[in-house]
């Protein structure tokens, strides 16, 4: 039996090793709690945020402490998804500091108690959403850190009412039309290269930069000319702002200010008249560009721009009028920075390599006939505006076979000019046909030839979205009864109570209250079509895509359509205008009540922009703007009509 004096030392023995137990237990339990939640934020994003709860005389670090060979930094690592995209870094808020002696007096960035990251998510699906990822920290007292651990992050959102998910496809297709701005000016500069104005500056000024400075000179002019030429387009922006050159594309009188500048610029290129600007302008540049040095080279390409106006004022005007009518803020200097860098390509080249410049062709009467070919073009795309103002006040004096007609005439007179069987008195245009010629000749008379059956009705898709809607014509005017084996469907209702027919011989509504209410009475889902008359894009939607049978047939027996026009100017009744409370502005007519509808539910005011909603409005699929595959278009309908069953 143990004496008293062993017992008492085998208990202290005991205790001491209990007590290490014991603490070794407390360091080994994690100190750091997470929890994750996900709430909806601003702008339809959802925001995940992950608390962390730390226990007294612990702390985490921040995601932005970089001691090297110290402890290591919060890192938040989330799985890519189909359901979200992650945008930008996780927010943490302010962490507190301290000075390390350990590790050579750097600062040490930690949290204690409690703290709350949160990172930002944009939903690609109305649906529920899984966010995945995981978390790796060090937990860290002031005389120990333990090893880093790992959080594993799995949370899924379920929406209480439609969030309305990222659409992608607006984004492609505005940077889609920013792409085809810049094209357009970099060809409208090509073109402009071939004028009398400018083709006969380019062996003088080059001339005078192999004999005075060379290739560097000659950069730093071909960049003024850039420099000019988009300060010309940021001008447009900012002085018209986004939104003014969003309304343009559908303001009436704002298109056939348009047409009638489209005409003076083809009269122009005609040789009736020149486009000049104040000589004073000229000649307080021309002083300038004798000052010498990089200023007096910035104004010599200030004097350029200014001198060749007669000829590139027309190609610039155009340019920026179908800037601006893109309703994009970069568009009018992505145009002109396209136009200018195609000004300047042979200043540079022909600086760097000036034996080139024997090789130029000289000038003669093909410089003219390049002036009269653009006017032709300009031509043509005048009716285009003239088409527009039409359209959005249902004038009805320039239908779909009457626009066909104009331009038969129009592209008819092309090709016999190019034949050298139409002259113009300014430019005498008597040479023999050239190989171009005859060959340019056979493409426009062939586009000639195939522009006649669409008097009568012809699809001619490829001048899609130019031309008139397909039901916009003179002849059987009434919309068209099709067999949908629907005996209720919409076909009298829309007749009778709608001046404006459907695309595609369709049945659709073009009031939503009136379109829900039969979605619930056949109890079919719904497309709403966000449209307008002067849309380019929606006309080749409705021409190209919906026009084939596997789309046609979906949206003729499967949906309710609903088409709103955004910009149909007819008045509303007094007692239904009203003051938007999304952009604080009195909506007065029709148009203006289905544009704040969709700026205010969908957060967009794009067109085309298609929504398949259910009987109650809510959102089934996410929303698409301009797509021309068909397949793909085909598909987006048809997850509509799964998910509403």
């Amino acid at each position: 039996m143990l004496s008293t004096g062993k017992r008492m030392i085998l208990f202290s023995m005991l205790f001491v090793c209990l007590s290490f137990v014991k603490g070794f237990g407390q360091i080994q339990e994690n100190p750091v709690r997470w929890e994750t939640s996900i709430e909806e934020g601003k702008r339809d994003t959802l925001l995940v945020s992950l608390k962390a709860t730390i226990k007294d005389g612990w702390h985490i670090n921040s995601q932005f402490n970089a001691i090297k060979e110290g402890p290591l930094p919060t890192v938040f690592k989330f799985e890519k998804s189909q359901q979200y995209t992650v945008v930008d870094k996780v927010v943490e808020p302010k962490p507190l500091s301290k000075v390390e002696k350990a590790y050579d007096n750097k600062k040490l960035y930690y949290f204690e108690h409690e703290v709350e990251f949160v990172q930002k998510i944009i939903p690609k699906t109305t649906d529920s959403i899984t966010v995945k990822g995981a978390v790796t920290y060090m937990s860290c007292s002031d005389t120990m850190c333990l090893p880093p651990e790992t959080e594993d992050i799995a949370i899924t959102y379920k929406p209480q009412h439609a969030i309305n998910a990222v659409n992608l496809s607006s984004t492609s297709e505005e940077n889609t039309n920013i792409g085809w701005v810049f094209l357009g000016g970099l060809l409208g500069g090509f073109l402009a290269l071939l004028t009398p104005c400018v083709f006969s500056m380019i062996p003088l000024t080059v001339s005078y930069f192999t004999k005075n400075g060379g290739i560097k000179k000659a950069i730093t002019y071909a960049a003024s000319i850039i420099v000019i030429y988009v300060a010309l387009g940021l001008i447009i922006t900012l002085t018209l702002g986004p939104d003014a050159l969003n309304a343009f594309a559908s303001n009436g009188i704002v298109n056939l200010i348009f047409f009638l500048i489209f005409v003076v610029f083809a009269l122009s290129f005609f040789g009736a008249f020149e486009i000049t600007l104040p000589n004073s302008w000229l000649s307080k540049s021309d002083k300038m560009s004798d000052k010498g040095g990089y200023i007096g080279i910035f104004f010599m390409a200030f004097t350029l721009a200014l001198v060749s106006f007669s000829c590139t004022g027309p190609i610039i005007g155009s340019l920026l009028v179908q800037a601006a009518i893109s309703g994009s803020i970069v568009s009018p200097a992505a145009g002109m920075f396209g136009f200018a860098l195609a000004l300047s390509i042979p200043f540079m080249l022909f600086a760097a390599f000036p034996s080139m410049l024997k090789k130029l062709p000289k000038s003669g009467s093909w410089l003219g006939k390049v002036k009269v070919i653009l006017g032709f073009l300009e031509l043509a795309l005048a009716m285009k505006f003239l088409s527009t103002f039409d359209l959005v006040y249902q004038l009805g004096f320039l239908k779909r076979e009457v626009f066909i007609a104009v331009w038969i005439v129009i592209f008819t007179l092309f090709g016999f000019y190019m034949l050298g069987k139409l002259n113009f008195a300014e430019y005498e245009n008597k040479v023999k046909t050239s190989i171009s010629g005859f060959i340019s000749s056979i493409v426009i008379f062939s586009f000639v030839v195939y522009l006649i059956p669409g008097l009568w009705g012809a699809p001619v898709k490829l001048a899609s979205g130019f031309l008139p809607p397909s039901f916009y014509k003179e002849w059987n005017q009434n919309t068209q009864v099709l067999d949908t084996g629907i005996s209720n469907h919409s076909n009298t209702a829309t007749a009778d109570t709608h001046s404006q027919p459907c695309p595609q011989n369709l049945n659709c509504f073009h009031d939503y209250n009136e379109g829900v209410a039969y979605a619930k009475k056949i109890n079919k889902p719904i497309l709403l079509d966000f449209t307008g008359w002067s849309c380019v894009n929606c006309r080749k939607m409705e021409d190209n895509v919906w026009s084939d049978p596997m789309v046609w047939d979906k949206l003729n027996n499967n949906y309710v359509l609903i088409s709103l026009y955004v910009d149909d100017t007819t008045p509303l009744p007094k007692d239904e205008q009203f003051v938007s409370r999304t952009t604080g502005k009195k909506i007065k007519t029709i148009g203006n009540k289905w544009s704040d509808f969709q700026t205010t539910k969908f957060k967009t005011n794009s067109q085309p922009y298609y929504v398949v909603v259910d009987t109650n409005g809510d959102m089934l699929h996410q929303p698409i703007a301009y797509e021309p595959n068909v397949k793909k278009y085909a598909e987006f309908l048809q997850v509509g009509i799964n998910k509403f069953k």
